[in-house]
């Protein structure tokens, strides 16, 4: 398959770009080249995400694009895998013909198979049970050659009432720890030096292979390897953050003070019609825990307006919960009715003008916090990553920021730095989001 050139789109969160590129490695060892391009690629796998609606529309525009290249005779084949594929399965051979392929997640291990197949003109459609799903393997890093994401499980047993997940990925399995440090290791050894741990839960680790949570006793393994500088943390359960949890944070110095948690909302009713524990008061109580016992902690989340019956009571309340806590990194998404969730038949559903509203009330709440925190920094010292060079200037992140989601720092500088090297800044302005700094 040496002539045969094959190029992927990956859409969606870190965990199906960490399963994208153990297929792009699995196509390589087999012999395919592996095209940067569109227009080089004589096939497409279009990795699609499936979670909420805006997730499904990206996925849908991006096959019908891919498709116009396949009709313009620019490429042969076009392979859908992914939540996307999982959740419609052949519903997408049957509206969209120009697609040659569509397997479930549990069929990416088979994607050789699948390509070599599709070269010679057959279709392919199956959706193999969601525990062959690719938990771990060799990997072609589709990121920076100095950071990495290392996904410790997959699937979910929460049972949130409004996520698909659990339907589309399956129950919560996990790698063994000997597995996740020996991928770390390698990473390590190929110049990765930040780690962000990544799963549906990833305070849950252990629960399954060992009977109790270890994520803390994996992160105090992973900080021994040679080579990892930081290790980042998301998508925390709250429920989960131990106390223990905490103290390795803030006493472990390649731990980054940085820890994803999404909440989702503050209201105990709301939550409990989610299908989740907490309230305003336990939740600012765990909060407040954590930065008053992690020095210089930063707190990303993500929150949901609109799920049904959220009265304008309820949403003022998240808005005063936004503005005591102060978080120094927040998402904010509308609430999508899903099929085959609970949710997706609750009474109660809120119009989308609301929803829209609500969110932008949100986010502004959260732009004037930034603004404040931003300020706050001016004249700060961090020790800063590079990520790369723009417009003139050196683009890092400090601790404070995880990349492709997070703002970062401008950096001016009389040295010729490289992408993964470590510099010290100090803060002298910011311009939204973003800090702007220079080397010291």
């Amino acid at each position: 398959m040496n002539n045969f050139k094959v190029g992927m789109i990956s859409l969606g969160c870190p965990k199906n770009q960490v399963d994208g590129e153990v297929m792009l490695e699995k196509l390589n060892k087999s012999g395919f080249s592996i095209a940067q391009s569109i227009e080089d690629s004589d096939l497409m796998i279009i990795n699609t995400c499936g979670f909420i609606e805006d997730a499904k529309r990206e996925a849908i525009e991006t096959i019908l694009e891919v498709a116009e290249y396949k009709t313009a005779g620019i490429i042969s084949s076009i392979i859908v895998t992914g939540c996307l594929a999982e959740r419609y399965q052949d519903e997408i051979l049957k509206e969209i013909p120009e697609v040659d392929s569509v397997i479930g997640i549990g069929a990416d291990r088979d994607i050789v198979k699948v390509c070599q197949k599709a070269f010679i003109g057959v279709r392919t459609s199956f959706y193999p049970d969601k525990k062959y799903l690719l938990l771990e393997g060799d990997r072609m890093l589709s990121t920076p050659s100095h950071w990495a994401y290392l996904k410790i499980s997959d699937g979910c047993d929460n049972k949130c009432s409004y996520c698909a997940i659990p339907g589309i990925r399956g129950g919560y399995i996990e790698r063994t720890m000997d597995s996740i440090i020996s991928e770390a290791n390698e990473l390590a050894q190929r110049g990765v030096k930040e780690l962000i741990i990544i799963a549906q839960d990833t305070t849950k680790y252990g629960v399954k292979l060992y009977g109790k949570h270890m994520l803390s006793e994996l992160l105090k393994e992973l900080v021994k390897i040679d080579g990892i500088k930081w290790i980042r943390l998301f998508y925390c359960y709250p429920d989960s953050v131990s106390d223990e949890l905490i103290d390795v944070i803030a006493t472990e110095e390649k731990i980054c003070s940085y820890i994803d948690i999404p909440l989702q909302h503050c209201n105990k009713d709301i939550l409990r019609s989610m299908n989740r524990n907490g309230s305003y008061d336990s939740l600012k109580e765990l909060l407040l825990k954590m930065k008053s016992r992690i020095p210089n902690l930063s707190l990303r989340t993500t929150f949901m307006v609109g799920f049904p019956n959220e009265t304008d009571e309820q949403f003022e309340e998240l808005c005063r919960f936004v503005k005591e806590i102060k978080f120094d990194k927040m998402g904010c998404f509308k609430y999508s009715p899903e099929e085959d969730t609970p949710a997706f038949d609750f009474d109660g559903q809120i119009d989308e003008n609301v929803k829209e509203k609500r969110a932008e009330v949100l986010m502004d709440i959260q732009y004037s916090i930034t603004e404040d925190v931003n300020k706050s920094r001016v004249g700060s010292i961090y020790n800063v990553v590079i990520d790369g060079f723009e417009d003139g200037h050196y683009i890092g992140r400090s601790y404070l920021d995880s990349p492709e989601i997070d703002s970062g720092i401008i950096i001016t500088s009389k040295n010729q730095l490289n992408a993964g090297d470590f510099i010290n800044v100090k803060i002298t302005d910011f311009d939204g989001y973003d800090l702007i700094g220079e080397e010291i």
